[in-house]
């Protein structure tokens, strides 16, 4: 068995963007607008700050699956690849995170 990747659920919401809103979640966050989708990707990272200071194991990696979806229908909503947020992500390894913060323009 293959590991889920963000890549796998990229794809899925990608797929289930081009369904009806009355059919798919993905789409209607998505007919609703990118502010919508913003909205309620910000609600649910405040759910998984929440469940990360209470110590809720099983809710903090069901709130985490929540925001890592909810991201990607925000980014699909301004046309952003993950690849292109991962290749940020890389590109931000080269040097610790102490130093590539402080090299950031204020």
């Amino acid at each position: 068995m293959t590991a889920f990747t963000l890549a796998d659920l990229e794809r899925i919401v990608a797929e289930r963007a081009s369904a009806a809103p009355e059919e798919s979640w993905t789409a209607k966050l998505l007919a609703a607008g990118p502010e919508r989708a913003a909205k309620k990707f910000g609600e649910e990272a405040v759910e998984a700050v929440i469940a990360a200071v209470k110590g809720d194991r099983e809710e903090l990696i069901a709130e985490s699956a929540d925001v890592l979806y909810h991201l990607l229908v925000v980014l699909k909503s301004r046309d952003v690849a993950l690849r292109d947020v991962l290749s940020q992500l890389e590109a931000r390894t080269v040097r610790s995170g102490l130093a590539e913060k402080a090299a950031r323009p204020r």
